[in-house]
C-alpha cells in the first residue's frame, strides 16, 4: 500500500453511540490512511479474560491474561481484523458479555499501559508506511497521542446514543431494547469517566462535535473540512475524495 493522503494522526475520542467507529473508518478510507480501533483491543483482552474464567475485577489476574494474550489487530479501515491466537474474534468481542465486562478490564492501569504501548507502536508503523492514521477510542487525544495533529471529541445525547446502539445490535443479530441499552450506555459512561486510569474526557485542545442531530455523512464532511484546514491532507489528495 502506497502513501495515503493523511499526514499525521487524527485522534477521535468519545463515548459509545456517537458514531465514532463508523465515521473513523470512513474518514480513514476516504484519506487512504491507517485506522486503529483501540476499543477493539480492550474488548479482545476482555474476551480472553472471560474465556479463561478470570474475574474482570481481579486486576492482577486480568493483567496476567493480557500479558499472555496473542492479540493481533489490523489497521486497514476496509477490513476489521481482530484475532486472538490466530482466531477471528471481530464479531464475538461485540457481544453483550464482553460489553458488560470491558469497563472493568480497561480500568486496570497496567493493562492500559500494556495496550497503550502497543497502540503507539501500531500508530508509528502506520505513519512510517502510509503517512497517517485515524485512531479512535476514549483516551487517544489525552494519553495515547497527546501531540496528534487533530483531536476530535464526539458527543451526543444519551437517548440518541442508546437508539443508535439498539439499531446496530438489531442489524448485527443481537436482541436489545432501547431502555436496556440506555442503562448500559449510562453505566459505561459512569465507569469510563470516573476510572482512575485515563478517564474518558476531551483533550483541552480537542474540537468537540455534537452528533445528536447529525448523520454520518455530515460528521464526515465536517471532519474532512477540519483536516483540510489543519493542513493534514497531502498534496496528492484526490478531488473525488472531497
Amino acid at each position: 500500500m502506497g502513501q495515503g493522503e493523511l499526514r499525521g494522526v487524527v485522534a477521535l475520542d468519545g463515548p459509545s453511540g456517537t458514531g465514532k467507529s463508523t465515521v473513523a473508518r470512513r474518514l480513514a478510507a476516504t484519506l487512504r490512511s491507517g485506522y486503529l480501533d483501540t476499543g477493539a483491543m480492550y474488548r479482545a483482552i476482555t474476551l480472553a479474560v472471560l474465556r479463561d474464567g478470570v474475574d474482570p475485577a481481579d486486576g492482577a489476574a486480568v493483567l496476567r491474561v493480557a500479558e499472555q494474550a496473542e492479540l493481533h489487530i489490523g489497521t486497514d479501515p476496509n477490513h476489521a481484523d481482530v484475532r486472538l491466537a490466530g482466531e477471528d474474534v471481530a464479531a464475538e468481542i461485540r457481544g453483550r458479555k464482553v460489553t458488560l465486562a470491558v469497563s472493568a478490564v480497561s480500568a486496570v492501569p497496567r493493562v492500559r499501559e500494556l495496550l497503550v504501548a502497543r497502540q503507539r507502536q501500531l500508530i508509528s508503523e502506520a505513519r512510517a508506511r502510509i503517512g497517517g492514521i485515524v485512531v479512535e477510542g476514549r483516551d487517544i487525544g489525552t494519553v495515547v497521542v497527546p501531540d496528534a495533529g487533530l483531536k476530535v471529541y464526539l458527543t451526543a445525547s444519551a437517548d440518541a446514543r442508546a437508539s443508535r446502539r439498539t439499531k446496530q445490535d438489531s442489524r448485527e443479530g443481537r436482541t436489545s431494547t432501547v431502555d436496556a441499552t440506555l442503562a448500559d450506555v449510562e453505566r459505561r459512561d459512569r465507569l469510563d469517566s470516573t476510572r482512575a486510569a485515563s478517564p474518558l474526557r476531551p483533550a483541552v485542545d480537542a474540537v468537540e462535535i455534537d452528533t445528536t442531530d447529525l448523520d454520518i455523512r455530515a460528521v464526515l464532511d465536517r471532519l474532512l473540512d477540519i483536516v483540510r484546514d489543519r493542513g493534514l491532507r497531502g498534496t496528492a489528495a484526490r478531488s473525488a475524495g472531497r
